[in-house]
């Protein structure tokens, strides 16, 4: 099996948990960075369209969208991007 079909297997919520705790370890602000920014489009893309024309106009949220993982939609939508990740660092 690959490195990307075992991460294929991994819920949503798990591949945010392993790419978040590995960005987080190795200060890799870069990903973070980035991931905030996709924040309110990935919420668009939910249907959250509401919650994603909030967080344009507060940064606020879309950092805490970033480190938190209770939102399923939104680790859906952010899902090829955690895969993405944690398929160049198969240390997470």
């Amino acid at each position: 099996m690959s490195r990307r079909d075992e991460l294929e297997a991994l819920s949503s919520q798990e591949l945010h948990d392993r790419a978040v705790k590995r960005a987080e370890k190795h200060l890799d602000v870069k990903f973070l960075w980035g991931l905030m920014k996709l924040v309110p489009a990935a919420e668009a893309a939910a249907g959250q369209i509401e919650q994603a024309d909030f967080e344009i106009t507060h940064w606020s949220g879309q950092v805490a969208d970033t480190f938190r993982d209770d939102d399923a939609a939104l680790s859906d939508a952010l899902r090829p991007v955690y895969l993405d990740y944690l398929e160049q660092h198969p240390d997470a």
